[in-house]
């Protein structure tokens, strides 16, 4: 079991977390000094997972069913939203309902008025309806009383060894007069997969997806070499890339793909997953297999998170007079 964590800072600024997950998001800004104090997601084994490493009173509910005077005042609320409706993978749907769940978020913006929200969501959020969506969820935000700032971020640029493009929305509350907001890349070493599996002992078969493999995923390359980046970590473990030791894919045509033959091919196991999701090492994964994948894959990258405490810590400070 994961140690709880508590931060050391003094006065730190206090969080409540909607659509929490496992927590990706919430240990980057714990780690960069801020204290979670509630948090709130409709699955029960992200909840189990949240509590296995925090003190904050975790909620396991549909956020429509919860009333804003429930939550805690805090300085902060974040929220990933889920981004299934969204995104590029899938049928893109403006009427989807999982797209209208950051309605609640918004809701309790306008209610809790924090000194500051966080939101993230994929890259396709910027392209529903040809920009419209980003345009109303901004503008709705605005009218809570927020400066509003989004941009397109690859967490590769911010000290994680993956590819995946996000979309980051920072809003702060006007009488602060924040005017502008730019999260900058990471200015240390880019990571590599090496770098993030290096330490890990070997993979158990327990903690491997075994799925067989679909036409999906036999329609492009899989696999992604030791000094590089990982592809993307998914949410469904079958779609989960190839660990680097397997063969190099042998492309036949046109979305068509087939596995090298001079050794074993496996998929990343949920903890090498978690490693490249820059998870702590020790965090207990509640539930199931597949669900374990889901919860990482969902997952903010912890070290991207922490790279965007670090920005609204600064800027908040600043505003603040600290």
């Amino acid at each position: 079991m994961a140690k709880k964590m508590d931060t050391n800072a003094p006065n730190p600024y206090s969080i409540a977390s909607l659509f929490c997950g496992a927590g990706g998001l919430d240990i980057g800004f714990h780690k960069a000094g801020f204290k979670t104090l509630w948090a709130n997601d409709i699955d029960k084994d992200s909840c189990a997972t949240y509590r296995s490493w925090s003190n904050a009173h975790v909620v396991c509910s549909n956020i429509s069913k919860i009333n804003s005077d429930e939550i805690p005042d805090t300085d902060i609320l974040l929220g990933g939203f889920p981004c299934q409706g969204f995104s590029l993978s899938g049928p893109r749907k403006i009427d989807d309902s999982r797209n209208v769940l950051y309605k609640h978020y918004v809701r309790i913006v306008r209610e809790k008025q924090p000194k500051s929200f966080i939101g993230e969501n994929v890259k396709g959020l910027l392209t529903m309806a040809n920009g419209a969506f980003i345009d109303a969820i901004v503008a709705e935000f605005s009218d809570c009383g927020y400066d509003v700032f989004y941009q397109k971020v690859n967490a590769k640029n911010y000290g994680v060894p993956q590819d995946r493009e996000r979309v980051l929305i920072f809003g702060f509350r006007k009488d602060l007069k924040i005017q502008s907001f730019l999260l900058q890349e990471f200015d240390g070493c880019k990571k590599t997969i090496l770098d993030a599996l290096d330490h890990l002992p070997p993979a158990k078969p327990d903690e491997i997806c075994t799925a067989p493999f679909s036409s999906r995923y036999m329609s492009r390359n899989r696999k992604r070499g030791w000094n590089e980046v990982s592809y993307t970590i998914p949410a469904m473990a079958k779609q989960v890339t190839l660990h680097p030791s397997s063969p190099d894919m042998v492309k036949l045509g046109t979305d068509l793909w087939r596995f090298g033959l001079d050794g074993p091919t496996r998929r990343l196991s949920y903890k090498e997953c978690a490693a490249i999701q820059t998870f702590p090492a020790d965090i207990d994964f509640a539930g199931n297999l597949t669900s374990k994948y889901k919860q990482i894959g969902n997952a903010v990258p912890v070290d991207l998170a922490y790279c965007a405490a670090e920005a609204v810590r600064k800027a908040l400070d600043t505003s603040l007079g600290k």
